[in-house]
């Protein structure tokens, strides 16, 4: 990011910062309200359909928007929008190379030094088990489809293939195979080696694990996800770290009081701070980036620092977690009844809820997901019916 769009940045953390400090606590619970205004995700060529954004995301000044187009018979097509300033946005081509692939909805996103990356999947086969696999966008801007066998992701072994994620050495897939966590690591996006049982990643007489997010921190990776120890019936949140994405480290996160996963991660303000279902609502668990490798010892130092929102009467999970400079973060949730936005100024210590522009109902259909850069916050919703983007600028968020 430029040192202009830095200084932008740091100075709408502060109007933010400073608004909070002055707020009194009897309406630190008040939701917050910001200006969103809508924005145009034109229909890529091809035959016409409905929309399906499902995911977005931002790096080195550029914004992406991923998901599928669906015909009025249900077909889906791969599809993928980009933009520069995160207001005007165009359709990026897409070349898919496989049957399932020209099916692919994707529905996660990375990005590195502005290259797109995505995950894809579509349902098949005998048994209709999704057919995932990856994608990363090309010298000439076309998002291609990365040729793979079918057992890489798929196959008897398989069990979720969840987030992507970019770093400067590469990138890593975050997922679970039949034995628990897994990784995909890969330098170019293009080739990617299966990293699985691996000890203390994958489980063991402790428990079953499963990864579910990740991210790039200095030197390395940081997953995290959960683990269901023997004879328990409910998760325990879990981080683990490498350096190489080979071998892996495993740190220990505070358990609530059972039920409760570590579903997303971001860095913000020099911590690691990771979000995802408790007992009772959403917990945040959070830990001071360790100054180089050396410093990876032990659990990292993670506690428990806060929580939000409360149990719905479905599964409740975090869909996305991003942080926003400073110690900013957003968080989208779901609860079984909806989807819900939620930002926190101190690094997750506190929350307040934030309106959306559309009620986004919890269903196989529905999605949100949020990204951040300029000072700007981009959001793409999907009811089950039709999808919407918007974005907001910080400083417009107001009571």
């Amino acid at each position: 990011m430029a040192a202009r769009r830095l200084v932008v940045v740091f100075g709408v953390i502060a109007v933010l910062l400073a608004g909070c400090v002055r707020s009194s606590a009897s309406v630190e619970s008040a939701p917050l309200r910001p200006q969103w205004r809508a924005l145009t995700l034109p229909v890529p060529p091809g035959a016409p359909g409905r929309l399906l954004p499902r995911d977005v995301v931002a790096c080195a000044g550029r914004w992406f928007v991923v998901g599928a187009v669906a015909d009025p018979a249900g077909e889906t097509r791969p599809a993928a929008w980009a933009s520069a300033d995160g207001l005007s946005w165009s359709s990026v081509p897409v070349a898919a190379s496989s049957f399932y692939g020209r099916r692919h909805v994707l529905y996660a996103a990375a990005c590195r030094q502005g290259r797109l990356g995505a995950l894809g999947a579509r349902g098949g086969g005998s048994h209709g088990n999704p057919r995932p696999g990856t994608w990363v966008q090309a010298a000439d801007g076309t998002l291609r489809e990365v040729t793979a066998p079918f057992e890489l992701y798929a196959g008897p072994r398989a069990v979720s293939v969840s987030r992507l994620v970019a770093g400067a050495d590469g990138w890593v897939v975050v997922g679970s195979r039949a034995d628990g966590a897994a990784v995909w690591t890969s330098p170019d996006g293009e080739r990617f080696t299966l990293r699985e049982g691996v000890p203390e990643l994958a489980g063991d007489g402790r428990g079953r694990t499963i990864g579910l997010d990740g991210v790039a921190v200095p030197p390395g990776w940081l997953v995290v996800g959960a683990v269901l120890p023997p004879r328990a019936t409910a998760t325990s949140p879990l981080a683990w770290f490498s350096a190489d994405g080979r071998a892996w480290r495993r740190l220990a996160l505070p358990a609530s009081d059972g039920r409760s996963q570590a579903q997303r991660v971001a860095l913000v303000g020099g911590a690691m701070v990771a979000a995802g279902p408790v007992r009772d609502g959403f917990g945040v668990w959070r830990a001071a980036l360790p100054d180089g490798g050396a410093g990876w010892v032990g659990d990292a130092g993670w506690r428990r620092v806060g929580g939000f929102g409360v149990a719905g009467a479905g599964v409740s999970s975090v869909r996305a977690l991003v942080s926003v400079g400073g110690g900013g973060l957003v968080a989208v949730t779901s609860d079984g009844r909806g989807h819900a936005l939620w930002f926190s100024v101190d690094a997750g210590g506190s929350w307040r809820p934030m309106v959306l522009p559309v009620a986004v109902p919890d269903g196989g259909d529905s999605a949100a997901a949020v990204a951040f850069d300029g000072g700007r916050l981009v959001l793409v919703t999907d009811d089950g019916a039709g999808s919407r983007a918007w974005w907001a600028g910080l400083p417009a968020i107001h009571r």
